[in-house]
């Protein structure tokens, strides 16, 4: 691994899995139903995590044969004991893949990614690739985070570049911004002969507990920096100090928790 790639928590990740699923179900409910070859549905889920989401893939299709992919070891092993015969027919599995250069050696039903390839440079790049993977009236799906410009974002790039910690963090903040505007996902689907369906949500989610923002982003943007500053606790802490506070001011809690608007970009794509 190298030190720009981020080491991910799975139990840190976990922690806000309610909120994180949810896009994931407001994807599925637009995908259409697949196409019937015979046999079982195959489904590829690029980016897979902790497998939490991948599980409910056996909930629309219950015989579908569902592999999960990731690149990180913690993730996949969080996510092996779900692996196995399902109740429905089905089967789960698991395997080792970097979405970045991921060539589908099969065919596949549905290829869905849910908040993964913002991670990816250069991802629409992989579209063609992914849709030729597809059988005939198969289905690629995903949604990403919209909210590189929030507060929780910009406060981060801000704060590595300060003298501080430019050395050590500069562009730490910023290598998972690497997502297109709608229109331009609609744009990349459509030239490569798509019919796509390409929407935006801002959820308003009221995170509960002491500095909450600060413990979503945890699991999530702040995953470089901790990896950048893991062989040095005190940096770490100082570092966290200062963003919790610059947090705390502009996410203030309310009555009933802390507001967190959180921007996703969706989008359902097939060809024929």
């Amino acid at each position: 691994m190298s030190d720009t790639t981020p080491t991910w928590d799975p139990q840190q990740y976990l922690r806000h899995a309610a909120h994180r699923a949810r896009p994931f179900h407001d994807l599925l409910a637009r995908v259409p139903e697949l196409p019937a070859h015979g046999r079982p549905a195959r489904i590829a889920d690029l980016g897979c995590g902790a497998g939490n989401v991948t599980a409910l893939l056996l909930d629309r299709w219950p015989d579908a044969h569902v592999t999960g992919l990731d690149n990180s070891a913690p993730m996949l092993a969080e996510a092996a004991p779900l692996a196995g015969p399902t109740p429905g027919g089905g089967r789960l599995d698991f395997a080792t893949a970097d979405a970045a250069d991921w060539t589908p050696a099969e065919r596949f039903d549905l290829i869905v990614s849910n908040a993964a390839l913002q991670w990816v440079p250069n991802h629409p790049e992989s579209f063609g690739r992914w849709l030729d993977a597809l059988t005939p009236a198969g289905t690629f799906a995903f949604q990403v985070p919209g909210n590189f410009t929030a507060p929780s974002h910009t406060l981060l790039r801000e704060l590595c570049d300060t003298p501080r910690w430019r050395d050590r963090l500069g562009g730490h903040g910023s290598r998972h911004v690497r997502v297109l505007e709608p229109v331009d996902y609609l744009d990349r689907l459509t030239d490569l002969g798509c019919t796509a369906d390409v929407w935006e949500t801002t959820y308003l989610q009221l995170l509960q507990g002491e500095d909450p923002v600060l413990d979503w982003v945890k699991g999530t943007a702040l995953r470089p920096v901790l990896t950048a500053l893991a062989d040095d606790p005190a940096a770490r802490e100082a570092f966290l100090t200062e963003y919790r506070d610059l947090l705390r001011t502009a996410y203030p809690p309310g009555r009933h928790g802390t507001a967190f608007p959180f921007r996703r970009i969706f989008a359902v794509a097939h060809r024929g």
